[in-house]
């Protein structure tokens, strides 16, 4: 089994907090969950989160218009530049202060960042400059506010830019020094401004506060009463030149006011449309057209605040987001319909399972809701909120129809995954909380354990009725486990004991097996020959079923990578908190175990030697308790705490950031960071059916490591000149192969089109095996559009290449499907819509066929009448009779015979003519003496279509 597992992707997180980003075509999502970013994309209906981490929650992020940098920054300025296309991290730097707003500048050249009371201008890295130390350079610092800035707008042009404050005024600031007296200050508002806007002319500007007013300014003269002077001077050009240069500035020429109940969020704003977003901290959000400020929409996303709204450059999708509940909304406001609605758990995660196909993956959470995560996509497809109270576990059935789950309400609740409903609700004969749960592999029995009580009940799927309940535990029951091949339970208690149980025997009579220390979770080898336990004392402990005897033991404890909370004294080496597992689990092949607990590691072992073979960090986020490693002692009071734990809420500028309504000391149901402080833990671990991967979930969310195949190596994506000539002098040296890849790298439709076409047949079954695997999708989608385009030319050359194609990479279609869907749709449409005129054609060309069948019947017997006509004249005359022309009519004779062979051989057949002769008995000849009318006659019969 392979063991180069990756982080490939987050599930079960969506939004955290700071702001979302478009990219430049409107396709794809940024979106910050926690400490990583999350791309959404809503036309393949895929996401993927990207593999770096920061060391705090990220609080702004930015992409460049060509769609190449992605710039993040976290709470305390720390900043990423990351290679958006390969997503590679290219430069760490810390602007050594929090960033309210960073923005690329529309050219790309620049970005600007809100640092305090000050706005900073920086150069985007550029590989076209000298390499240099430190590939940030800063190009000025503007100042002028007196409170901290909250938002920065660039003009269309990138040649000025507008920041607001808390100070209650905007400035307009330019890039160049030159145009500094550009600069004025814009004033007026009796709140915070939080956001300003440049129209599509950048002759209007749009100030929004946090109070619900929004100005208009526009480049103006200032009002006088100097219309008697303008009319008294008219003869005079020379006063009326400089009556034309009176001074101007920006002046308020409208008010507007949102009179909401609650005050402004957030807004955005598209030049392009007119078309103005607001969001509020009711989560009410609304659409406004300007100039004119009229009202398109009022809707509401829930009770909670929207934090963060964007809108693509097209104009069409809004997207949303509220920290609260971790929502993210994509709208699309012209239909009135959501492209994307998501929200994360609101409490942590407890369990989760595979589908028995590996597609699915099931988390269920405290707040009592169990999702249906799709792996391939990375979206939810089904929430069930029937349990009141926080579900424990989750199992499948064995043919992954029915899904099963127990809750700490006293109920066990069997789900349709077909029709998404709930079917059965199991409860025993008491109220008591189930916090385990196992199904049998024939999906017959479900069995149950808590921690109230000693027992394990046992009930029938069919009939929803308890069967029996299995004494002779004597401490509570901690997890329950059924094998895959037969019907063995295992089941551990805190009474140091395992037992194996064989529910549809006669005697429940078992010998227990005993542990030295405290069981806290089991798994069962898939062929149920043996099962491991982890123990309170960090041991991971294999035993064999059938003997009852113990086959390897692994010491975790050496391997766990723990970490230290804000309120300990001493460092991570120096604790023993949580160097035990609480989570394993066995790999398909039943070779390798991978275990995790509450701390901030997940180590794969391999069974049969004992040796520990990866150690996985969970995550770096220092706002987790659990993650840092060493004690900073700059950070320790007087008092002899950390200065982290102080409540400096109350310290916050805005009203809505002082107000808590959380409980003290409360750690579930409220997401609040004020009242704890989230730990870092893997609550539940579990193999995918195909080995590939493995998820966790964990305090971050649902972890989703796979064995790396994403990113596969092509041997032409080097730093080499590809330019169209190239391609060609290539393709003239008859590297087909090469010029292919590099026409797919420039990405010219005519390039392709060219190269594609000049590659002999021969050699398409060679360049299809060699093409490297990056570029099958490509190929196969090009060929879908040049036969949905060309319908009719070359069909026969695009059919060889896809039979080529397939026959080369099938395997790794078929294996990474979802990814082939596009292209292999186009194919099968086109195939599917000319395989249809083709039986049109055929059935016509069928009903032809047998008409030129009877008219070579109905010759044959004009022939035979003529031939009886002959025989009866020859009889008459008493002697042989032999037809014979003149000797001045032999050219004319072969001239006929030419012209009767072309209309015989012809598609339609003999011709009138030819018939005439024929029955006038005169047969002509060739140089063989064969019967031309039998062999034309003979060619039609045999015509294929």
């Amino acid at each position: 089994m392979k063991s180069d597992f990756r982080f490939s992707n987050l599930l079960g997180t969506v939004y955290r907090e700071g702001n979302l980003v478009f990219s430049e075509d409107g396709t794809k999502l940024l979106s910050p969950v926690g400490n990583r970013v999350s791309c959404f994309d809503l036309v393949q209906n895929r996401s993927f989160t990207f593999s770096y981490e920061h060391r705090k929650n990220i609080a702004r992020i930015a992409l460049n218009k060509q769609g190449t940098l992605l710039l993040s920054v976290d709470e305390d300025g720390r900043a990423i530049l990351v290679n958006f296309v390969s997503r590679t991290v290219l430069h760490h730097f810390n602007f050594k202060d929090s960033v309210r707003d960073l923005q690329f500048s529309p050219d790309g050249h620049y970005f600007a960042i809100a640092c305090s009371r000050f706005i900073q201008v920086w150069k985007t890295p550029d590989y076209t400059e000298d390499r240099q130390f430190s590939p940030f350079v800063r190009h000025r610092v503007y100042a002028g506010h007196y409170a901290e800035v909250t938002s920065v707008t660039w003009s269309s042009d990138s040649r000025f830019f507008i920041s607001t404050s808390k100070d209650m005024t905007s400035r307009i600031f330019s890039l160049q020094s030159s145009e500094k007296d550009v600069a004025m200050t814009l004033a007026g508002h009796r709140d915070n401004v939080i956001k300003a806007f440049f129209n599509s002319t950048q002759e209007i500007i749009y100030t929004m506060s946090k109070d619900g007013a929004l100005f208009q300014w526009e480049y103006t003269e200032k009002p006088g009463d100097d219309d008697e002077e303008d009319e008294e001077e008219d003869e005079d050009s020379e006063n009326e030149d400089t009556e034309d240069t009176k001074p101007k500035s920006w002046r308020i020429t409208a008010k507007n006011f949102f009179h909401s109940d609650s005050k402004v969020k957030c807004a955005t704003f598209h030049a392009s449309s007119n078309l103005l977003v607001v969001g509020f901290y009711n989560g009410e959000f609304r659409l406004y057209e300007l100039p004119d400020f009229n009202l398109i929409q009022q809707l509401s996303m829930g009770q909670n605040a929207v934090d963060t709204v964007s809108i693509n450059n097209s104009g069409e999708w809004l997207a949303f987001g509220s920290s609260k509940l971790g929502q993210l909304l994509v709208y699309e406001w012209q239909s009135e319909s959501y492209i994307l609605k998501q929200q994360g758990h609101f409490d942590s995660t407890n369990a989760l399972c595979y589908s028995p196909d590996g597609s699915r993956v099931v988390t269920a959470s405290d707040d009592g809701k169990i999702k249906i995560w799709d792996v391939i996509s990375g979206f939810c497809l089904m929430t069930f909120t029937e349990h009141t109270s926080s579900v424990t576990d989750v199992k499948f059935a064995k043919k992954g129809q029915v899904l099963f789950s127990s809750s700490l309400d006293g109920t066990i609740r069997a789900w349709d995954l077909i029709r998404f409903r709930n079917f059965r609700v199991f409860t025993a004969t008491e109220r008591i909380q189930f916090n385990s749960l196992a199904v049998d592999p024939s999906g017959e029995v479900v069995v149950a354990g808590s921690q109230d009580t000693f027992e394990i009940y046992v009930w029938s799927v069919q009939t929803a009725q308890l069967l029996d309940s299995l004494t002779g535990h004597e401490g509570p029951i901690s997890c329950l486990a059924f094998g895959q091949e037969n019907s063995v339970l295992a089941s551990a208690s805190w009474d140091k004991t395992i037992r194996i149980w064989n529910i549809f025997g006669r005697s429940q009579t078992v010998e227990p097996i005993e542990i030295e220390s405290d069981v806290l979770c089991l798994t069962m080898r898939p062929d149920c020959k043996e099962l491991a336990v982890s123990t309170l004392d960090g041991h991971i402990v294999v035993y064999d079923i059938e003997d009852a005897r113990q086959l390897h033991i692994i010491d975790g404890k050496r391997d766990i990578l723990g970490g230290r909370y804000l309120e300990d004294r001493f460092s991570a080496k120096n604790s023993a908190r949580s160097k035990y597992f609480t989570t394993i689990n066995y790999s398909f092949d039943g070779l390798t175990l991978v275990a995790g607990g509450n701390n901030n590691s997940i180590c794969m072992y391999d069974i049969s030697n004992e040796v520990l073979l990866k150690r996985f960090t969970v995550s770096q986020n220092m706002t987790l308790n659990g993650t840092q490693q060493m004690l900073n002692s700059g950070k320790i009071t007087d008092a002899g705490t950390s200065s982290d734990l102080i409540d400096r809420d109350g310290e916050n500028s805005d009203v809505e950031d002082r107000l808590d309504n959380s409980l003290p000391g409360s750690h579930k149901g409220d997401p609040s960071l004020r009242s704890y402080r989230p730990e870092i833990r893997v609550n539940s671990i579990q193999f995918s059916p195909t080995s590939s991967a493995f998820a966790a979930a964990s305090t971050e969310g649902l972890l989703i490591y796979s064995v790396d195949n994403t990113i596969i190596f092509d041997p032409f994506d080097l730093d080499i000149d590809i330019t169209p000539e190239a391609t060609l002098e290539t393709l003239a040296e008859q590297e087909f192969l090469t010029a292919l890849v590099m026409a797919f790298r420039l990405n010219e439709e005519y390039l392709i089109q060219k190269v594609y076409e000049a590659i002999p047949l021969n050699d398409i079954k060679l360049v299809s095996s060699d093409l490297p695997i990056v570029y099958v999708d490509r190929l196969l989608g090009f060929i879908g559009n040049l036969l949905t385009k060309y319908e009719n030319q070359h069909f026969e050359y695009n059919l060889l290449w896809i039979r080529s194609i397939l026959s080369a990479h099938g395997k790794y279609i078929n294996a990474y499907k979802h990814e082939f869907v596009s292209s292999l749709r186009l194919i099968q449409r086109f195939l599917g819509r000319v395989g249809k005129d083709v039986v049109k054609v055929g059935k016509r060309n069928g009903y032809f066929l047998d008409y030129l069948q009877v008219s070579k019947e109905l010759k044959n017997q004009e022939e035979d009448d003529v031939d009886d006509d002959v025989d009866g004249a020859e009889d008459y005359v008493n002697g042989d009779v032999v037809l014979q022309d003149d000797d001045d009519d032999d050219d004319k004779d072969e001239e006929m015979t030419g012209d009767e062979e072309n209309d015989e051989s012809g598609w339609f057949g003999p011709s009138s003519n030819g018939n005439k002769k024929a029955a006038n008995g005169i047969v002509f000849e060739n140089s063989n003496g064969e019967d031309d009318s039998d062999e034309d006659s003979d060619d039609v019969s045999d015509i294929e279509v």
